[in-house]
């Protein structure tokens, strides 16, 4: 018998990803993934749309029926008004990275707050202080996710000197000058700006770990001395995923620093969108070819 021909994957739904560049999206390698894997007849693709055209590319969606979209810089605060109904966390956050249909609404969400708050989750937040690095869309999804945790205290900071204040006025953050970030206990460091990321800002950081102050012990209330659910070691996080490990994670570490790697989030935010859109979670098989595609791991 001649062999089976294979079978025919026929996309019949479409989604994608908008920004501006998009020049190193992994997002349609780990759609796609999961959509094929699943038999899912759907394709995720790239869209890239310059500021100006945001407005005309939210007028296609709703004509073209895309079932949802990925949506990353600069477009993740200037969507909000373009949409009939944003979700709370979205709200929270002031920008959305996922548009997503309810019934005739098209509608925002903002998954990159679930994301990095994944890696988290047995962190006694409420009992730490944080210093938050930059103040760009992603900055303020993880100012949503510390604020909905309950963070005890949390310093926010960029290079510009301004940039932070209107993101520290909207959370009741304290605003820090740059040249001052070195002075404040934290313990968790949280890089939101884009040094460190692969191209011309790799080999930079937005912190020197040598001149961190000592960190304010992280009391564990309610929770009995020992307990192994519950982690207070001070942390380096860093949303940037490629490279993954970057100068800021490499020196964090050498300073003693349990570290997070800008994947755990951009993987969580995923799962998170794919979740929204299918109502099922990302295969295994997403997660590996998203680390063969960064790192080449097997």
């Amino acid at each position: 018998m001649p062999p089976s021909a294979p079978k025919l994957f026929l996309p019949a739904d479409l989604y994608g990803v908008t920004g501006w560049p998009l020049a190193q999206t992994l997002s349609p390698l780990l759609h796609n993934t999961g959509f094929q894997t699943l038999g899912i007849p759907a394709v995720y693709l790239r869209w890239e749309v310059p500021p100006e055209r945001l407005p005309a590319f939210v007028d296609s969606v709703r004509l073209l029926g895309v079932k949802g979209c990925s949506v990353t810089i600069p477009h993740k605060m200037a969507l909000l008004p373009l949409l009939d109904r944003v979700s709370p966390q979205a709200g929270l956050a002031g920008a959305v990275n996922t548009i997503y249909w309810d019934g005739a609404a098209l509608c925002g969400e903002n998954t990159d707050v679930s994301g990095f708050l994944a890696p988290l989750a047995g962190m006694p937040l409420e009992n730490m202080d944080a210093l938050l690095l930059g103040a760009g869309g992603a900055a303020h999804a993880v100012a949503a996710g510390l604020r909905l945790r309950r963070c005890r205290k949390v310093f926010a900071a960029t290079p510009s000197n301004r940039s932070h204040l209107p993101l520290a006025e909207r959370f009741g953050f304290t605003p820090v000058p740059w040249e001052q970030r070195h002075d404040v206990p934290a313990g968790l460091i949280i890089n939101a700006t884009p040094l460190g990321m692969r191209g011309k800002h790799e080999g930079e950081s937005p912190y020197d770990f040598s001149l961190s102050a000592p960190v304010r012990a992280a009391g564990v209330t309610g929770a009995a001395s020992g307990d192994a659910r519950v982690d207070t070691a001070p942390v380096a996080y860093d949303i940037v995923y490629n490279p993954l490990e970057t100068r800021f994670l490499r020196e964090a570490r050498r300073a003693g620093r349990r570290c997070v790697t800008g994947l755990e989030m951009f993987f969580g935010q995923g799962d998170a969108q794919f979740r929204l859109w299918t109502g099922r979670p990302l295969p295994p098989e997403a997660r590996r070819n998203l680390e063969k595609a960064l790192y080449g791991a097997p």
